[in-house]
This record gives C-alpha cells, sequence and structure tokens, in this order.
C-alpha cells in the first residue's frame, strides 16, 4: 500500500488500478477502505475513485476532518486533477465540458449525459499529441460518478481501454510500430496497456488553515506506454 500522506486527521494513498476505494454492496472482494482500517482502526470515505482508475485518494482518520474534507468536495474547494489518453486528436487544445450527467435509466452501473442530469463541469488541457492518442489532463470541479469517462465519451474521445464508454480492447505495440514481428517465442502478444488510462494525480486544498498539494506519480504501466507512444510517433 503506497501511503503518500497522513496526519491525525487524514490519509492519502496513491490507489492501484484494479483495487476498490470502498467495498461493494457484496462485499466478497477487499477494498482500499478495509486495508486501511486493518492498519489505522476507524477510517471515513471522503470521496472515491473507479476501481479501474489509478492514483490519489484521500480518507478522515476523525469524525471533525470527514466532516471538514467532505465539505470541501462538496463547496468545490477541493482542486481535482487527472491525467489520461483518450482515442484521437483533439480539434481544441483546451476547453471545457459543461454537460450534466444522470444515471442511465437501462444500465444500473452506467451514467449518461442527459439535461436531466446533475450539472458537471470538466476542464481539458492536451499535454500530448500521438497519431492515435491523446495525452490530456483533466480538472474536475464536480464529483459525478465517471465524469471524465461519460465527459469525453460525450465529445468522442473516450479514454483509452474504457469498457463502459469506449473501446476495452488493450494497447497493443503492434498497432503503435509498423513492421511490428511478435518474437518467435511467444504465442501471443502481449498488451503494453490493459487497464482503463486514468490516473488521479493531484489534489489541492486547505485544511485548519494548512495549504495541501498532494501528487501520485504516474503509474509504471502509463509511464510505459507513452514512452512507447513517444518513440514511434512519426
Amino acid at each position: 500500500m503506497d501511503i503518500l500522506f497522513e496526519n491525525n486527521e487524514f490519509i492519502a494513498v496513491n490507489k492501484p488500478s484494479g483495487l476498490l476505494s470502498i467495498p461493494d454492496r457484496l462485499g466478497q472482494e477487499i477494498s482500499l477502505k478495509d486495508l486501511l482500517k486493518e492498519k489505522y482502526g476507524s477510517i471515513y470515505t471522503v470521496h472515491r475513485l473507479d476501481r479501474d482508475t489509478s492514483g490519489i485518494i484521500v480518507f478522515a482518520r476523525t469524525e471533525e476532518s470527514h466532516k471538514q474534507l467532505s465539505l470541501l468536495f462538496e463547496s468545490r474547494e477541493m482542486e481535482k486533477y487527472y491525467v489520461g489518453l483518450v482515442y484521437g486528436n483533439m480539434m481544441n487544445p483546451a476547453g471545457s465540458i459543461d454537460a450534466a450527467i444522470m444515471e442511465h435509466p437501462g444500465k444500473a452501473t452506467k451514467m449518461m449525459t442527459h439535461a436531466k442530469g446533475k450539472a458537471s463541469l470538466t476542464d481539458y488541457e492536451v499535454l500530448e499529441s500521438f497519431r492515435l492518442f491523446s495525452w490530456v489532463q483533466f480538472r474536475i470541479h464536480t464529483g459525478r460518478t465517471h465524469q471524465i469517462r461519460v465527459h469525453m465519451q460525450h465529445i468522442g474521445h473516450s479514454i483509452v481501454c474504457d469498457e463502459i464508454y469506449g473501446d476495452p480492447k488493450p494497447v497493443l505495440l503492434s498497432a503503435l510500430k509498423k513492421n511490428f514481428k511478435l518474437a518467435k517465442i511467444a504465442d501471443e502478444e502481449r498488451p503494453i496497456l490493459a487497464r482503463l488510462a486514468l490516473h488521479s494525480y493531484r489534489l489541492k486544498f486547505t485544511l485548519n488553515n494548512e495549504l495541501f498539494e498532494l501528487e501520485a506519480d504516474i503509474p509504471k504501466d502509463l509511464r510505459a506506454l507513452l514512452q512507447q507512444l513517444r518513440k514511434w510517433k512519426g
């Protein structure tokens, strides 16, 4: 477990992709909150990340800090930054997506943009462009379920490896490299990335008059993919 910061009020953890933030309804799978409870005792949920999103997540250690941190999220005083890889080259290098989000009426775990939904605002900035993809920074001003994923699908640039809102297919080197040849000893090609290409990398907030700027390094799998994209950019 990669603890980024801890004090008496809260704990900030770099969550790996594939781990639940908090227990699901069935409670059969271990979650990050369960692991933290084992180590610290009482732990309070402030916000959550999707199972397949990696990166920084905060849990409160006292009822008082739980109230304070929750209020920072609700009042939009918590600055939340993500990075992710999306399909295609974006027309505008930066912009905002202001599209309300609601639950999909036919699918329990899916969200959708709809005028009757809750106000949702995402800023984006393209950090790097590749032939088939763009590496983008996001700042979300609201905290809707799957917000970045829904908003990127909405503008036609879904997050790479998104099985709900885009194409679940893994990223293969053969798609990036011309004249790719599989090694003789390998039966099939191993993907460079086979999980949602989204990472929560920065939180900035003030708690009890103290400013916190917390960052979670980009994980190895995303770094490796970026390295390959840069290498075969031409």
